[in-house]
This record gives C-alpha cells, sequence and structure tokens, in this order.
C-alpha cells in the first residue's frame, strides 16, 4: 500500500459511510416489519423519530458518497507519478485488477446515493412520510453493493505495488485494441456526433414538452431520453470531445481532462452529466410514486424542478463539452 493522504481520506470515508449504511439498514428492517402510520403506539412514534434522524443524518452521508468518488478519481490520477508507465488515472486503475471494478461500483453508487436523497428530500416534506418504506426498501438494496465497493476499494488500494510496470490510455483507449474502451474509441466521429445530437433534440424536447404539459407518460418518456443521452455523452467523449480538447487526433482518453494541463475542465463535464441524468431519473421515481402523496401540489412542483434542473445541466455539460469542437483550429476531418 501507498501512504497518501488521498487513500487514507477515500477509506475512512468509505468505512464511515457503511457503518451509517448497516445501522440505516437495522433500522430500515423494522420499519418493513412494523411501520404503520396510523397508528399512535409508542412503537409507532419511536420509528418516526429514529426515521427521521436517521434519514437525515444518512442523507448527508450519502451526499458525502457522491463526493468521494470524485476525491476517489482525483487520488488515482495523482497517483500516476508513482507507477511506471502510468500517466493518468486510467494506468494507475490498471496496476490493480479492482481498480476498475472499484470505479463502476462508485459511479453506480453514487447514482443510487443521488435516487435516494431525492425520495428521502420528497419524503420529509410531507407530514406523513408516504416514502419511508420504499426508501428503506432501496436502503436495503445498496448496503451490499456498498459493502462490496468498500471491500474492493480496500484490496485495490492494499494491493497497488509502484514495482509494478503498467499500461496506460495509449494502448487501453485505442481503436486497434480489445475490449469496451477500444471499442468507444473506434466509433466514428459522425456516427457519435449523431448520436449525442438526436439524443441531445429528444431529450430537450421532452423536456420541454414537461414543463408545459404534465403528461405521466412524458415524464417516463424524459427519464428514458435522460439515460440514453447520458450512454450517449459518455461515447461522443472518448470518440470525439476528449480529441478536441488534447488536439490530438488519437488520445481519447476519458481521464486526462481531469488533470491541471486541461484546467481540471472534466470535473465539471462529468458533474453536469450526472446531475442531468439523475435528475431525469427521478422525474419518472417521482412520477411513479406520486400516488403515495396526500397532495400532489408539492410533488407536481418537485418533478418541474427536476426536469426545469435537468435539462439546465444537460445544457452546461454540451457547452463545456463542445465548446472547444465550434471554436477551436483544431479539426478532425479527414479522420
Amino acid at each position: 500500500m501507498i501512504f497518501h493522504p488521498g487513500i487514507i481520506a477515500v477509506l475512512l470515508g468509505s468505512m464511515v459511510v457503511l457503518s451509517m449504511l448497516l445501522y440505516g439498514s437495522l433500522i430500515s428492517i423494522r420499519i418493513l416489519r412494523q411501520w404503520d402510520i396510523n397508528s399512535s403506539s409508542e412503537l409507532q412514534l419511536e420509528l418516526e423519530r429514529k426515521t427521521y434522524l436517521t434519514s437525515t443524518i444518512i442523507s448527508y452521508v450519502l451526499v458525502y458518497q457522491m463526493v468521494s468518488t470524485l476525491l476517489f478519481v482525483y487520488t488515482v490520477d495523482s497517483l500516476h507519478t508513482q507507477f511506471i508507465g502510468a500517466m493518468c488515472a486510467t494506468g494507475v486503475l490498471n496496476v490493480n485488477p479492482s481498480g476498475w471494478y472499484v470505479l463502476y461500483l462508485k459511479v453506480t453508487n453514487m447514482f443510487l446515493s443521488a435516487i435516494w436523497v431525492g425520495l428521502n428530500w420528497a419524503d420529509q416534506r410531507y407530514p406523513d412520510y408516504p416514502l419511508t418504506k420504499p426508501k428503506s426498501a432501496l436502503l436495503l438494496l445498496m448496503f451490499p453493493l456498498f459493502a462490496a465497493e468498500t471491500y474492493l476499494e480496500f484490496s485495490y488500494f492494499l494491493g497497488l505495488n509502484p514495482a509494478v510496470i503498467t499500461s496506460c490510455c495509449g494502448s487501453l483507449f485505442s481503436a486497434s485494441g480489445k475490449g469496451l474502451a477500444a471499442t468507444l474509441s473506434g466509433v466514428p466521429v459522425r456516427v457519435s456526433e449523431t448520436m449525442l445530437a438526436l439524443s441531445s433534440i429528444v431529450f430537450f424536447i421532452l423536456g420541454i414538452v414537461n414543463i408545459k404539459r404534465p403528461v405521466p407518460f412524458v415524464r417516463y418518456l424524459f427519464s428514458l431520453s435522460g439515460i440514453i443521452f447520458f450512454f450517449a455523452a459518455l461515447i461522443s467523449v472518448v470518440s470525439f470531445i476528449s480529441l478536441y480538447f488534447y488536439e490530438l487526433p488519437t488520445h481519447h482518453c476519458p481521464f486526462d481532462i481531469l488533470q491541471s494541463d486541461f484546467h481540471y475542465v472534466g470535473y465539471p463535464l462529468y458533474v453536469s452529466l450526472f446531475l442531468s441524468t439523475v435528475t431525469s431519473i427521478l422525474v419518472g421515481i417521482y412520477q411513479a410514486v406520486k400516488h403515495r402523496f396526500s397532495d400532489p401540489a408539492p410533488i407536481e412542483g418537485f418533478i418541474k424542478g427536476s426536469t426545469l434542473l435537468s435539462l439546465l445541466t444537460a445544457l452546461c455539460f454540451l457547452v463545456i463539452g463542445l465548446w472547444p469542437v465550434v471554436f477551436s483550429s483544431f479539426t478532425l476531418e479527414g479522420y
């Protein structure tokens, strides 16, 4: 293991998050078995007090979990000077086989965390806590994923060996290579540009319709279009957007844009994409649980607010990502 402040912070944070989720899961089991909002028993009053306090604490813990994903990526990227062959986070993730699995789990848990926080935020705006059981069930499903993430995170960092010679983005994100990264790198520029353009147009049209005219079916379509936009955006980052930042026609790495040489532009790029996607997903989820709320007016406001935030953050992603495409003198014509 390499002793690094970032590594220690990430591991300690993961242990705190997992401990709180364990405590929350134990309470969730009691809620799923004994919760009855119509009861005035001592047990119900105890559950209500514990639920409100625990849910509030877990919300803050899960917000930290989302931030810790960025901290993990930043820490991994900062370690590239410790390994021969590594030039960015890609090379450091390749040092230990657990690295990529940790990243995938962190991204998955980041989305689940945001969804849970969104559900809890809506739930606590109503006196009868209509989403208490659904969010408790979701917390139970999240716990094993967070446990797996923490285990793999320790396995990854403890297994880092500076003597290992690693391969980096030049070989992984190459059209001539193998695997998913090579496949994404090999997507023709015109194809990825078309995918991004079409998914963006559909996404914004559905979002505007959703704000102007509340139709349940359109809300579900908007959530689906947000997910499609997310994958189209990721493909575009690897296929052509990153090339314009690097001004190199063969460098497809999605991690180098997180470095100081490129003014850390990758962080606002990916954060805006994440916020756009998760808020679009929440629109569909809010619509699905709308029947549980005694007063539909507040939840309607949540849905419209989530839609607007999703559109604005998607616009931020497009502006940041396409700025060099539009204004740079670099061109990919002929590639």
